[in-house]
Protein backbone atom coordinates (compact mmCIF):
# COMPACT_ATOMS: atom_id res chain seq x y z
CA UNK A 1 0.00 0.00 0.00
CA UNK A 2 1.28 3.45 -0.89
CA UNK A 3 1.67 5.37 2.39
CA UNK A 4 3.27 8.42 0.85
CA UNK A 5 1.37 11.68 1.22
CA UNK A 6 1.48 14.34 -1.50
CA UNK A 7 2.47 17.88 -0.62
CA UNK A 8 -0.62 19.84 0.45
CA UNK A 9 -2.61 22.49 -1.36
CA UNK A 10 -2.93 24.74 1.67
CA UNK A 11 -0.06 26.48 3.40
CA UNK A 12 0.32 29.03 6.20
CA UNK A 13 2.93 30.81 4.11
CA UNK A 14 1.48 33.99 2.62
CA UNK A 15 1.33 33.59 -1.15
CA UNK A 16 3.50 35.84 -3.27
CA UNK A 17 2.86 36.11 -6.98
CA UNK A 18 6.31 35.91 -8.54
CA UNK A 19 7.31 39.29 -7.07
CA UNK A 20 10.95 38.31 -6.61
CA UNK A 21 14.19 39.72 -7.95
CA UNK A 22 15.55 36.34 -9.05
CA UNK A 23 14.46 32.74 -9.50
CA UNK A 24 16.71 31.65 -6.62
CA UNK A 25 14.93 34.10 -4.34
CA UNK A 26 11.59 32.60 -5.45
CA UNK A 27 12.69 29.12 -4.32
CA UNK A 28 14.12 30.53 -1.08
CA UNK A 29 10.66 31.86 -0.28
CA UNK A 30 8.66 28.82 -1.40
CA UNK A 31 10.93 26.60 0.74
CA UNK A 32 9.58 28.28 3.87
CA UNK A 33 6.23 26.56 3.31
CA UNK A 34 5.02 22.97 3.00
CA UNK A 35 3.98 22.86 -0.65
CA UNK A 36 6.06 21.13 -3.31
CA UNK A 37 6.37 18.87 -6.34
CA UNK A 38 5.03 15.31 -6.53
CA UNK A 39 6.31 12.68 -8.93
CA UNK A 40 4.10 9.76 -9.99
CA UNK A 41 4.74 6.49 -11.80
CA UNK A 42 3.17 5.32 -15.07
CA UNK A 43 -0.03 4.25 -13.27
CA UNK A 44 -0.33 7.52 -11.42
CA UNK A 45 0.89 6.23 -8.04
CA UNK A 46 2.89 8.72 -6.00
CA UNK A 47 6.55 7.71 -5.81
CA UNK A 48 8.14 10.88 -4.45
CA UNK A 49 6.68 13.92 -2.73
CA UNK A 50 9.32 16.66 -2.90
CA UNK A 51 8.73 19.73 -0.81
CA UNK A 52 10.16 23.01 -1.99
CA UNK A 53 12.28 22.96 1.19
CA UNK A 54 13.85 19.65 0.07
CA UNK A 55 14.38 20.99 -3.42
CA UNK A 56 16.19 24.03 -2.04
CA UNK A 57 18.43 21.89 0.20
CA UNK A 58 19.34 19.57 -2.69
CA UNK A 59 19.83 22.52 -5.06
CA UNK A 60 22.28 24.18 -2.68
CA UNK A 61 24.23 20.91 -2.44
CA UNK A 62 24.31 20.78 -6.26
CA UNK A 63 25.51 24.38 -6.38
CA UNK A 64 28.40 23.64 -4.00
CA UNK A 65 29.38 20.58 -6.09
CA UNK A 66 29.24 22.56 -9.33
CA UNK A 67 31.45 25.31 -7.91
CA UNK A 68 33.89 22.72 -6.51
CA UNK A 69 33.92 21.25 -10.01
CA UNK A 70 35.14 24.55 -11.40
CA UNK A 71 31.84 25.95 -12.67
CA UNK A 72 31.87 29.74 -12.92
CA UNK A 73 29.06 32.29 -13.29
CA UNK A 74 27.61 32.36 -16.82
CA UNK A 75 28.96 28.88 -17.67
CA UNK A 76 26.33 26.88 -19.54
CA UNK A 77 25.39 23.62 -17.82
CA UNK A 78 23.40 21.35 -20.12
CA UNK A 79 20.86 19.13 -18.38
CA UNK A 80 18.86 16.32 -19.96
CA UNK A 81 15.41 17.35 -18.76
CA UNK A 82 13.92 14.19 -17.33
CA UNK A 83 10.89 14.94 -15.16
CA UNK A 84 12.05 14.23 -11.61
CA UNK A 85 13.73 15.50 -8.46
CA UNK A 86 17.26 15.12 -9.89
CA UNK A 87 16.72 17.53 -12.78
CA UNK A 88 14.83 19.98 -10.54
CA UNK A 89 17.73 20.09 -8.04
CA UNK A 90 20.36 20.41 -10.78
CA UNK A 91 18.44 23.18 -12.53
CA UNK A 92 18.19 25.27 -9.37
CA UNK A 93 21.69 24.26 -8.29
CA UNK A 94 22.97 25.75 -11.53
CA UNK A 95 20.94 28.91 -10.86
CA UNK A 96 22.38 29.20 -7.33
CA UNK A 97 25.91 28.71 -8.71
CA UNK A 98 25.38 31.68 -11.04
CA UNK A 99 25.63 29.50 -14.14
CA UNK A 100 22.97 29.07 -16.81
CA UNK A 101 21.03 25.79 -17.00
CA UNK A 102 20.29 24.60 -20.52
CA UNK A 103 17.46 22.01 -20.55
CA UNK A 104 17.91 19.50 -23.37
CA UNK A 105 15.42 16.93 -24.65
CA UNK A 106 15.02 13.28 -23.86
CA UNK A 107 15.11 10.79 -26.74
CA UNK A 108 11.77 10.34 -28.47
CA UNK A 109 10.16 7.20 -29.82
CA UNK A 110 10.93 8.36 -33.37
CA UNK A 111 14.25 9.23 -34.94
CA UNK A 112 16.46 6.63 -33.25
CA UNK A 113 19.78 6.74 -31.43
CA UNK A 114 21.87 8.57 -34.02
CA UNK A 115 19.24 11.27 -34.45
CA UNK A 116 19.21 11.90 -30.69
CA UNK A 117 23.00 12.04 -30.42
CA UNK A 118 23.05 14.52 -33.31
CA UNK A 119 20.37 16.66 -31.69
CA UNK A 120 22.22 16.83 -28.37
CA UNK A 121 25.50 17.54 -30.14
CA UNK A 122 24.12 20.45 -32.13
CA UNK A 123 22.59 22.05 -29.03
CA UNK A 124 25.70 21.45 -26.91
CA UNK A 125 27.83 23.24 -29.51
CA UNK A 126 25.33 26.06 -29.87
CA UNK A 127 25.29 26.64 -26.08
CA UNK A 128 29.06 26.16 -25.80
CA UNK A 129 28.27 24.05 -22.73
CA UNK A 130 30.84 23.37 -20.01
CA UNK A 131 29.14 20.18 -18.83
CA UNK A 132 26.35 17.79 -19.77
CA UNK A 133 24.55 16.07 -16.90
CA UNK A 134 22.18 13.20 -17.66
CA UNK A 135 20.37 10.17 -16.20
CA UNK A 136 22.60 7.08 -15.94
CA UNK A 137 20.39 5.10 -18.34
CA UNK A 138 21.23 7.60 -21.10
CA UNK A 139 24.99 7.34 -20.53
CA UNK A 140 25.57 5.74 -23.93
CA UNK A 141 23.81 8.32 -26.10
CA UNK A 142 24.39 11.42 -23.96
CA UNK A 143 27.99 10.37 -23.29
CA UNK A 144 28.64 10.00 -27.01
CA UNK A 145 27.23 13.46 -27.67
CA UNK A 146 29.41 14.96 -24.94
CA UNK A 147 32.50 13.20 -26.30
CA UNK A 148 31.76 14.35 -29.84
CA UNK A 149 31.55 17.96 -28.62
CA UNK A 150 34.53 17.71 -26.25
CA UNK A 151 32.19 18.54 -23.37
CA UNK A 152 32.48 16.85 -19.99
CA UNK A 153 29.61 14.40 -19.58
CA UNK A 154 28.61 13.12 -16.14
CA UNK A 155 25.63 11.03 -15.08
CA UNK A 156 23.52 12.35 -12.21
CA UNK A 157 24.39 9.53 -9.83
CA UNK A 158 28.13 10.01 -10.20
CA UNK A 159 27.82 13.77 -9.88
CA UNK A 160 25.66 13.44 -6.77
CA UNK A 161 28.24 11.21 -5.07
CA UNK A 162 30.89 13.94 -5.11
CA UNK A 163 31.38 15.73 -1.79
CA UNK A 164 31.57 19.51 -1.57
CA UNK A 165 31.76 22.00 1.27
CA UNK A 166 29.39 24.98 1.45
CA UNK A 167 30.84 28.14 -0.07
CA UNK A 168 29.62 31.68 -0.57
CA UNK A 169 27.34 31.73 -3.59
CA UNK A 170 27.37 34.46 -6.24
CA UNK A 171 24.50 36.93 -6.04
CA UNK A 172 22.41 37.24 -9.18
CA UNK A 173 20.55 40.38 -10.17
CA UNK A 174 17.27 40.67 -12.06
CA UNK A 175 18.97 41.65 -15.31
CA UNK A 176 21.21 38.57 -15.37
CA UNK A 177 20.40 35.70 -17.70
CA UNK A 178 18.69 32.88 -15.78
CA UNK A 179 18.72 30.08 -18.38
CA UNK A 180 18.83 29.24 -22.08
CA UNK A 181 15.74 27.72 -23.67
CA UNK A 182 16.02 25.86 -26.96
CA UNK A 183 12.88 26.15 -29.02
CA UNK A 184 11.22 22.99 -30.24
CA UNK A 185 11.73 23.73 -33.93
CA UNK A 186 14.73 23.12 -36.13
CA UNK A 187 17.60 21.20 -34.55
CA UNK A 188 19.96 21.92 -37.43
CA UNK A 189 20.13 25.64 -36.67
CA UNK A 190 19.06 25.83 -33.03
CA UNK A 191 18.42 29.08 -31.26
CA UNK A 192 19.20 29.33 -27.57
CA UNK A 193 16.69 31.83 -26.20
CA UNK A 194 18.34 33.90 -23.44
CA UNK A 195 15.87 34.66 -20.65
CA UNK A 196 16.69 36.98 -17.75
CA UNK A 197 15.40 36.59 -14.21
CA UNK A 198 13.27 39.70 -14.68
CA UNK A 199 11.74 38.47 -17.95
CA UNK A 200 10.93 35.11 -16.37
CA UNK A 201 9.40 36.44 -13.18
CA UNK A 202 7.36 39.07 -15.01
CA UNK A 203 5.93 36.32 -17.23
CA UNK A 204 5.22 34.09 -14.23
CA UNK A 205 3.44 36.96 -12.49
CA UNK A 206 1.37 37.40 -15.66
CA UNK A 207 0.44 33.68 -15.49
CA UNK A 208 -0.93 33.96 -11.97
CA UNK A 209 -2.78 37.15 -12.88
CA UNK A 210 -4.17 35.86 -16.18
CA UNK A 211 -5.35 32.57 -14.72
CA UNK A 212 -6.72 34.21 -11.57
CA UNK A 213 -4.75 31.89 -9.29
CA UNK A 214 -6.73 30.66 -6.26
CA UNK A 215 -5.66 29.21 -2.91
CA UNK A 216 -7.44 25.95 -3.78
CA UNK A 217 -5.48 25.45 -7.01
CA UNK A 218 -3.17 22.53 -7.68
CA UNK A 219 -1.25 21.98 -10.91
CA UNK A 220 -1.15 18.61 -12.75
CA UNK A 221 1.21 18.13 -15.69
CA UNK A 222 2.72 15.59 -18.08
CA UNK A 223 4.43 18.20 -20.27
CA UNK A 224 8.17 17.78 -20.89
CA UNK A 225 10.54 20.07 -19.00
CA UNK A 226 12.69 20.73 -22.05
CA UNK A 227 9.85 22.65 -23.70
CA UNK A 228 8.85 26.16 -22.63
CA UNK A 229 5.27 25.26 -21.69
CA UNK A 230 6.42 22.42 -19.44
CA UNK A 231 9.49 24.15 -18.01
CA UNK A 232 8.10 27.65 -17.47
CA UNK A 233 4.38 27.02 -17.13
CA UNK A 234 4.39 23.80 -15.11
CA UNK A 235 7.73 23.76 -13.24
CA UNK A 236 9.00 27.30 -12.64
CA UNK A 237 5.59 28.95 -12.29
CA UNK A 238 4.44 26.61 -9.47
CA UNK A 239 7.62 27.46 -7.54
CA UNK A 240 7.44 31.22 -8.08
CA UNK A 241 3.71 31.18 -7.21
CA UNK A 242 3.96 28.45 -4.51
CA UNK A 243 1.59 25.88 -6.04
CA UNK A 244 1.78 22.16 -5.25
CA UNK A 245 2.10 20.19 -8.48
CA UNK A 246 1.68 16.55 -9.58
CA UNK A 247 3.70 15.12 -12.46
CA UNK A 248 3.50 12.22 -14.85
CA UNK A 249 6.48 11.66 -17.10
CA UNK A 250 5.73 12.53 -20.70
CA UNK A 251 6.52 9.01 -21.90
CA UNK A 252 4.15 7.56 -19.28
CA UNK A 253 1.37 9.85 -20.47
CA UNK A 254 1.99 8.67 -24.04
CA UNK A 255 1.49 5.05 -22.94
CA UNK A 256 -1.37 5.64 -20.49
CA UNK A 257 -2.94 9.05 -21.27
CA UNK A 258 -5.95 8.50 -19.03
CA UNK A 259 -3.63 8.40 -15.99
CA UNK A 260 -3.49 12.19 -16.46
CA UNK A 261 -7.23 12.43 -15.95
CA UNK A 262 -7.03 10.05 -12.99
CA UNK A 263 -4.59 12.43 -11.28
CA UNK A 264 -6.93 15.36 -11.92
CA UNK A 265 -9.85 13.33 -10.56
CA UNK A 266 -8.01 12.57 -7.31
CA UNK A 267 -7.10 16.20 -6.69
CA UNK A 268 -9.19 17.45 -3.74
CA UNK A 269 -8.70 21.08 -4.82
CA UNK A 270 -9.27 22.89 -8.08
CA UNK A 271 -7.11 21.67 -10.94
CA UNK A 272 -4.93 23.64 -13.34
CA UNK A 273 -3.56 21.55 -16.18
CA UNK A 274 -2.27 22.44 -19.65
CA UNK A 275 -1.97 20.40 -22.82
CA UNK A 276 -1.54 20.97 -26.53
CA UNK A 277 -4.50 19.91 -28.66
CA UNK A 278 -3.17 16.41 -29.26
CA UNK A 279 -3.28 15.60 -25.53
CA UNK A 280 -7.03 16.21 -25.40
CA UNK A 281 -7.41 14.36 -28.69
CA UNK A 282 -5.68 11.19 -27.49
CA UNK A 283 -7.77 11.10 -24.30
CA UNK A 284 -11.05 11.54 -26.19
CA UNK A 285 -10.06 8.77 -28.60
CA UNK A 286 -8.96 6.44 -25.82
CA UNK A 287 -12.17 6.80 -23.81
CA UNK A 288 -14.36 6.29 -26.87
CA UNK A 289 -13.49 2.60 -26.78
CA UNK A 290 -14.50 2.29 -23.13
CA UNK A 291 -18.01 1.87 -21.77
CA UNK A 292 -18.23 4.84 -19.39
CA UNK A 293 -16.36 7.61 -17.63
CA UNK A 294 -17.40 6.70 -14.07
CA UNK A 295 -13.77 6.46 -12.91
CA UNK A 296 -13.23 10.18 -13.52
CA UNK A 297 -14.36 13.28 -11.66
CA UNK A 298 -13.35 16.30 -13.71
CA UNK A 299 -15.82 18.69 -12.10
CA UNK A 300 -13.08 20.59 -10.23
CA UNK A 301 -10.88 21.09 -13.32
CA UNK A 302 -10.87 24.90 -13.30
CA UNK A 303 -8.14 25.69 -15.84
CA UNK A 304 -7.91 23.30 -18.80
CA UNK A 305 -5.22 25.18 -20.67
CA UNK A 306 -4.43 24.73 -24.34
CA UNK A 307 -1.40 26.08 -26.11
CA UNK A 308 1.72 25.08 -28.08
CA UNK A 309 0.01 24.36 -31.39
CA UNK A 310 -2.99 25.40 -33.46
CA UNK A 311 -6.06 24.86 -31.30
CA UNK A 312 -8.60 22.63 -33.00
CA UNK A 313 -12.19 23.44 -31.96
CA UNK A 314 -13.45 20.10 -33.28
CA UNK A 315 -11.01 18.22 -31.03
CA UNK A 316 -12.01 20.35 -28.03
CA UNK A 317 -15.67 19.56 -28.72
CA UNK A 318 -14.88 15.84 -28.92
CA UNK A 319 -13.22 16.06 -25.50
CA UNK A 320 -16.26 17.84 -24.05
CA UNK A 321 -18.56 15.20 -25.56
CA UNK A 322 -16.42 12.38 -24.16
CA UNK A 323 -16.06 13.76 -20.61
CA UNK A 324 -19.15 15.87 -19.91
CA UNK A 325 -20.60 12.93 -17.98
CA UNK A 326 -17.46 13.02 -15.79
CA UNK A 327 -18.25 16.61 -14.86
CA UNK A 328 -15.94 18.38 -17.31
CA UNK A 329 -17.18 21.86 -18.22
CA UNK A 330 -16.37 23.39 -21.61
CA UNK A 331 -15.98 26.76 -19.87
CA UNK A 332 -12.83 25.35 -18.19
CA UNK A 333 -10.90 25.57 -21.46
CA UNK A 334 -8.33 28.37 -21.40
CA UNK A 335 -6.78 28.90 -24.85
CA UNK A 336 -3.51 30.79 -24.87
CA UNK A 337 -0.73 31.82 -27.17
CA UNK A 338 2.98 32.07 -26.51
CA UNK A 339 6.49 31.20 -27.55
CA UNK A 340 9.89 30.72 -25.94
CA UNK A 341 11.12 34.07 -27.27
CA UNK A 342 8.54 35.77 -25.03
CA UNK A 343 9.54 33.48 -22.10
CA UNK A 344 6.20 31.71 -22.56
CA UNK A 345 2.83 33.48 -22.45
CA UNK A 346 1.79 36.29 -24.80
CA UNK A 347 -1.99 36.02 -24.41
CA UNK A 348 -4.36 34.10 -22.12
CA UNK A 349 -8.13 33.69 -22.37
CA UNK A 350 -9.86 35.01 -19.24
CA UNK A 351 -10.96 31.96 -17.17
CA UNK A 352 -14.56 30.95 -17.72
CA UNK A 353 -14.87 32.22 -21.30
CA UNK A 354 -13.92 28.85 -22.82
CA UNK A 355 -13.35 28.20 -26.52
CA UNK A 356 -14.56 31.05 -28.72
CA UNK A 357 -14.22 30.78 -32.49
CA UNK A 358 -14.66 33.10 -35.42
CA UNK A 359 -15.36 31.83 -38.92
CA UNK A 360 -12.90 33.41 -41.35
CA UNK A 361 -13.26 33.05 -45.12
CA UNK A 362 -10.24 31.36 -46.69
CA UNK A 363 -9.48 34.23 -49.05
CA UNK A 364 -9.09 36.50 -46.01
CA UNK A 365 -6.78 33.94 -44.42
CA UNK A 366 -4.57 33.71 -47.49
CA UNK A 367 -4.62 37.40 -48.31
CA UNK A 368 -5.97 36.66 -51.78
CA UNK A 369 -8.86 38.32 -53.57
CA UNK A 370 -12.12 36.44 -53.60
CA UNK A 371 -12.87 34.11 -56.48
CA UNK A 372 -16.52 34.26 -57.45
CA UNK A 373 -16.19 31.01 -59.41
CA UNK A 374 -15.72 28.97 -56.25
CA UNK A 375 -17.96 28.57 -53.22
CA UNK A 376 -16.83 30.38 -50.10
CA UNK A 377 -15.01 28.24 -47.54
CA UNK A 378 -14.48 29.10 -43.91
CA UNK A 379 -12.09 28.07 -41.21
CA UNK A 380 -12.90 28.26 -37.51
CA UNK A 381 -10.14 30.31 -35.86
CA UNK A 382 -9.84 30.04 -32.08
CA UNK A 383 -9.65 33.08 -29.82
CA UNK A 384 -6.34 32.87 -27.91
CA UNK A 385 -7.27 35.43 -25.28
CA UNK A 386 -6.13 38.87 -24.27
CA UNK A 387 -2.50 40.01 -24.13
CA UNK A 388 -0.94 39.18 -20.77
CA UNK A 389 -0.37 41.89 -18.24
CA UNK A 390 2.50 44.15 -19.37
CA UNK A 391 2.43 42.65 -22.88
CA UNK A 392 1.49 44.58 -26.03
CA UNK A 393 0.46 42.87 -29.27
CA UNK A 394 0.40 44.47 -32.71
CA UNK A 395 -0.57 43.07 -36.10
CA UNK A 396 1.61 44.42 -38.91
CA UNK A 397 2.03 44.33 -42.66
CA UNK A 398 5.22 42.81 -44.07
CA UNK A 399 6.70 46.32 -44.21
CA UNK A 400 5.93 46.90 -40.52
CA UNK A 401 2.82 49.07 -40.97
CA UNK A 402 0.33 48.44 -38.11
CA UNK A 403 -2.98 46.95 -39.23
CA UNK A 404 -6.49 47.65 -37.91
CA UNK A 405 -8.78 45.23 -36.09
CA UNK A 406 -9.61 42.00 -37.95
CA UNK A 407 -6.89 42.50 -40.58
CA UNK A 408 -4.57 39.48 -40.85
CA UNK A 409 -0.84 40.10 -40.69
CA UNK A 410 2.35 39.34 -38.76
CA UNK A 411 2.00 39.10 -34.98
CA UNK A 412 4.44 41.30 -33.05
CA UNK A 413 4.66 41.64 -29.28
CA UNK A 414 6.49 43.84 -26.80
CA UNK A 415 6.89 43.51 -23.06
CA UNK A 416 9.25 42.97 -20.16
CA UNK A 417 9.22 39.19 -20.63
CA UNK A 418 10.50 39.23 -24.22
CA UNK A 419 13.94 37.63 -24.54
CA UNK A 420 17.12 39.69 -24.59
CA UNK A 421 18.14 37.75 -27.69
CA UNK A 422 19.44 34.46 -29.03
CA UNK A 423 22.64 33.28 -27.41
CA UNK A 424 25.67 34.30 -29.51
CA UNK A 425 23.54 34.84 -32.61
CA UNK A 426 23.21 38.56 -33.18
CA UNK A 427 22.09 38.15 -36.78
CA UNK A 428 19.11 35.98 -35.81
CA UNK A 429 18.35 38.33 -32.91
CA UNK A 430 18.35 41.39 -35.15
CA UNK A 431 16.09 39.60 -37.62
CA UNK A 432 13.25 39.27 -35.11
CA UNK A 433 13.83 42.00 -32.49
CA UNK A 434 13.31 45.62 -33.53
CA UNK A 435 13.00 48.53 -31.08
CA UNK A 436 11.89 46.18 -28.33
CA UNK A 437 9.26 44.51 -30.51
CA UNK A 438 9.45 40.77 -31.26
CA UNK A 439 8.41 39.39 -34.63
CA UNK A 440 6.83 36.11 -33.52
CA UNK A 441 6.81 34.60 -37.00
CA UNK A 442 3.09 33.88 -36.61
CA UNK A 443 0.18 35.27 -38.58
CA UNK A 444 -2.97 36.41 -36.90
CA UNK A 445 -5.32 39.27 -36.19
CA UNK A 446 -6.82 41.22 -33.29
CA UNK A 447 -10.53 41.51 -32.64
CA UNK A 448 -11.94 43.61 -29.77
CA UNK A 449 -8.75 43.22 -27.76
CA UNK A 450 -8.43 39.45 -28.30
CA UNK A 451 -5.67 37.64 -30.22
CA UNK A 452 -6.46 35.15 -33.02
CA UNK A 453 -3.65 33.04 -34.53
CA UNK A 454 -4.08 31.62 -38.03
CA UNK A 455 -0.70 29.96 -38.71
CA UNK A 456 3.07 30.18 -39.02
CA UNK A 457 4.22 32.60 -41.71
CA UNK A 458 7.05 30.28 -42.76
CA UNK A 459 4.61 27.39 -43.32
CA UNK A 460 2.57 29.31 -45.90
CA UNK A 461 2.42 27.53 -49.27
CA UNK A 462 2.55 30.02 -52.16
CA UNK A 463 1.50 28.60 -55.52
CA UNK A 464 1.06 30.85 -58.57
CA UNK A 465 1.08 33.87 -56.30
CA UNK A 466 -1.76 32.55 -54.14
CA UNK A 467 -1.29 31.74 -50.47
CA UNK A 468 -2.49 28.47 -48.94
CA UNK A 469 -2.27 27.38 -45.32
CA UNK A 470 -0.89 23.84 -44.92
CA UNK A 471 -3.25 23.10 -42.05
CA UNK A 472 -6.23 23.70 -44.35
CA UNK A 473 -4.90 20.98 -46.65
CA UNK A 474 -4.10 18.71 -43.70
CA UNK A 475 -7.48 19.21 -42.09
CA UNK A 476 -9.18 18.41 -45.40
CA UNK A 477 -7.42 15.03 -45.53
CA UNK A 478 -8.28 14.37 -41.86
CA UNK A 479 -11.97 14.46 -42.79
CA UNK A 480 -11.47 11.26 -44.76
CA UNK A 481 -12.12 8.01 -42.83
CA UNK A 482 -9.07 6.43 -41.21
CA UNK A 483 -6.91 9.53 -40.79
CA UNK A 484 -6.30 11.68 -37.73
CA UNK A 485 -4.42 14.75 -36.63
CA UNK A 486 -0.68 14.24 -37.07
CA UNK A 487 -1.02 11.81 -39.97
CA UNK A 488 -0.56 14.47 -42.65
CA UNK A 489 2.11 17.02 -43.52
CA UNK A 490 1.63 19.54 -46.34
CA UNK A 491 4.34 21.78 -47.80
CA UNK A 492 5.51 23.21 -51.11
CA UNK A 493 8.07 21.56 -53.40
CA UNK A 494 9.51 22.33 -56.81
CA UNK A 495 8.76 19.71 -59.46
CA UNK A 496 11.43 18.53 -61.94
CA UNK A 497 9.76 20.88 -64.43
CA UNK A 498 10.49 23.84 -62.17
CA UNK A 499 6.89 24.39 -61.00
CA UNK A 500 5.88 24.98 -57.39
CA UNK A 501 3.30 22.47 -56.18
CA UNK A 502 1.97 21.30 -52.82
CA UNK A 503 3.17 17.93 -51.58
CA UNK A 504 1.13 16.00 -49.04
CA UNK A 505 2.75 13.21 -47.01
CA UNK A 506 0.19 10.90 -45.41
CA UNK A 507 0.92 8.14 -42.92
CA UNK A 508 -0.77 5.01 -44.24
CA UNK A 509 -1.55 1.90 -42.20
CA UNK A 510 -2.74 -0.46 -44.93
CA UNK A 511 -0.47 -2.89 -46.77
CA UNK A 512 -3.02 -3.62 -49.51
CA UNK A 513 -1.74 -2.16 -52.77
CA UNK A 514 -5.16 -1.52 -54.31
CA UNK A 515 -6.33 0.21 -51.14
CA UNK A 516 -3.22 2.40 -51.13
CA UNK A 517 -3.90 3.47 -54.70
CA UNK A 518 -7.52 4.24 -53.84
CA UNK A 519 -6.48 6.31 -50.81
CA UNK A 520 -3.92 8.27 -52.82
CA UNK A 521 -6.50 9.18 -55.46
CA UNK A 522 -9.11 10.04 -52.83
CA UNK A 523 -6.66 12.35 -51.03
CA UNK A 524 -5.65 14.02 -54.29
CA UNK A 525 -9.31 14.65 -55.17
CA UNK A 526 -10.05 16.00 -51.69
CA UNK A 527 -7.17 18.47 -51.81
CA UNK A 528 -8.17 19.58 -55.32
CA UNK A 529 -11.75 20.18 -54.15
CA UNK A 530 -10.54 22.35 -51.26
CA UNK A 531 -7.72 24.27 -52.92
CA UNK A 532 -8.35 23.96 -56.63
CA UNK A 533 -4.78 22.65 -57.00
CA UNK A 534 -3.28 19.39 -58.13
CA UNK A 535 -0.77 18.07 -55.62
CA UNK A 536 1.80 15.35 -55.10
CA UNK A 537 0.46 12.74 -52.67
CA UNK A 538 2.91 10.36 -51.04
CA UNK A 539 1.85 7.61 -48.65
CA UNK A 540 4.48 6.92 -45.99
CA UNK A 541 4.73 4.34 -43.20
CA UNK A 542 3.17 5.04 -39.77
CA UNK A 543 5.35 6.98 -37.29
CA UNK A 544 7.36 8.48 -40.15
CA UNK A 545 6.46 12.16 -39.88
CA UNK A 546 8.84 14.02 -37.57
CA UNK A 547 7.72 15.97 -34.53
CA UNK A 548 9.25 18.73 -32.48
CA UNK A 549 10.23 18.19 -28.85
CA UNK A 550 6.79 19.47 -27.80
CA UNK A 551 5.01 16.89 -29.97
CA UNK A 552 4.01 19.22 -32.81
CA UNK A 553 4.29 18.14 -36.43
CA UNK A 554 7.44 19.62 -37.99
CA UNK A 555 6.52 20.43 -41.58
CA UNK A 556 9.92 21.96 -42.30
CA UNK A 557 11.74 18.84 -41.14
CA UNK A 558 9.30 16.58 -43.01
CA UNK A 559 10.00 18.53 -46.18
CA UNK A 560 13.77 18.31 -45.70
CA UNK A 561 13.65 14.57 -44.97
CA UNK A 562 11.42 13.97 -47.99
CA UNK A 563 13.61 15.98 -50.37
CA UNK A 564 16.79 14.32 -49.07
CA UNK A 565 15.31 10.85 -49.55
CA UNK A 566 15.32 9.97 -45.85
CA UNK A 567 11.53 9.64 -45.95
CA UNK A 568 10.80 6.93 -48.49
CA UNK A 569 7.19 6.72 -49.78
CA UNK A 570 5.41 3.38 -49.82
CA UNK A 571 5.32 1.55 -53.15
CA UNK A 572 2.07 1.77 -55.09
CA UNK A 573 2.06 -0.35 -58.22
CA UNK A 574 0.41 1.16 -61.26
Amino acid sequence: MNMLEPTPIEDNLARRYSDFETLGEALDYAAQGVRGLNFHDARGALVRPYRFSELRRDALDCAYRLIAHGVKPEDRIALVAETGAEFAALFFGTIYAGAWPVPLPLPTSFGGRDSYVDQLSVQLRSADAKMLLYPAELAGMAGDAATACEVEGVDWESFGAAAAEPVTLPQASEGDIAYLQYSSGSTRFPHGVAITHRALLDNLAAHSHGMELQDSDRCISWLPWYHDMGLVGCFLSPIANQVSTDYLKTEDFARRPLAWLDLISRNPGTSMSYSPTFGYDICARRISSQTNTDRFDLSRWRIAGNGADMIRPDVMQSFVDAFASAGFKASAFVPSYGLAEATLAVSIMPPGEGIVVELVEETELSGAMGNSDRPQRYRAVVNCGKPCRDMEVQIREEDGTPLPDRAIGKVWCRGSSVMVGYFRDQEATDACLKDGWLDTGDMGYMSNGYVYIVGRAKDMIIINGKNHWPQDIEWAVEQLPGFKSGDIAAFAITTPGGEETPAVLVQCRTSDNAERARLRDEIRDKVRSITGMNCVVELVPPRTLPRTSSGKLSRAKARNLYLSGEIQPLDIAA
